[in-house]
């Protein structure tokens, strides 16, 4: 079973979801909520996320082909599409946005924008379906199911831990973290250019 591809599957997923970088957003959406009622939040928000991106991951090729759109194309969007995610997280527009949806006052942010966009968004959506696309037969691509769900684990952690996490990481903390995540999705998403065009017979491998 080849590693390199879970290691980068798990790389690719841990760095879009960005569990570092949800942590201070969960625990300003869930702000003056009671520990048991903001860990109830943070459940339905993860099991509502593993359901899409599992829906997406399952049927986002087969819906690529009824519309027409080859997979090397859509490999080719999805790397230029992380590549813009990346551009905002090391230049802290990714923060701004959810700095901004966290102000807005919401009764239950567990579905938006905690489930969506901010965990099962466009980019791991677009993640899921490419990485599914690479899997090589079904047991690589219940791998990638594993992983992701593995990522997710680590999410529901991380929220779990979120008030001593944010007095160690602190403001400076989060942002140094959230930038070295966007240099290396960046890498990841000119590498998924790359396997794009080499599929579409652009480009010699």
């Amino acid at each position: 079973m080849d590693t390199t591809f879970f290691i980068s599957a798990f790389v690719t997923l841990f760095v879009i979801i960005d569990p570092i970088g949800l942590t201070p957003v969960f625990l300003a959406l869930t702000q003056g909520e009671a520990p048991a009622r903001r860990q109830a939040i943070g459940m339905r928000a993860l099991m509502l996320a593993f359901f899409l991106l599992t829906l997406f991951g399952l049927a986002g090729e087969a819906v690529l082909g009824f519309v027409g759109i080859s997979f090397p194309a859509f490999r080719i969007a999805g790397g230029i599409l992380l590549f813009l995610t990346a551009l905002d997280m090391l230049f802290e527009r990714r923060t701004a946005r959810r700095d901004h949806q966290a102000e807005e006052e919401r009764p239950d942010p567990s579905v938006f924008p905690l489930a969506i966009p901010l965990l099962a968004g466009p980019g791991a959506i677009t993640s899921m379906i490419l990485l599914i696309g690479q899997a090589d037969g079904p047991l690589q691509a219940a791998g990638v199911f594993g992983v992701m769900g593995i990522v997710l684990l680590v999410v529901a952690l991380f929220f779990r831990a979120a008030d001593p996490l944010e007095r160690i990481l602190g403001r400076t903390g989060t942002v140094v973290a959230t930038r070295l995540l966007g240099m290396l999705l960046a890498a990841l998403s000119v590498q998924f250019v790359l396997d794009g065009l080499q599929g579409a017979g652009l480009m010699a491998v």
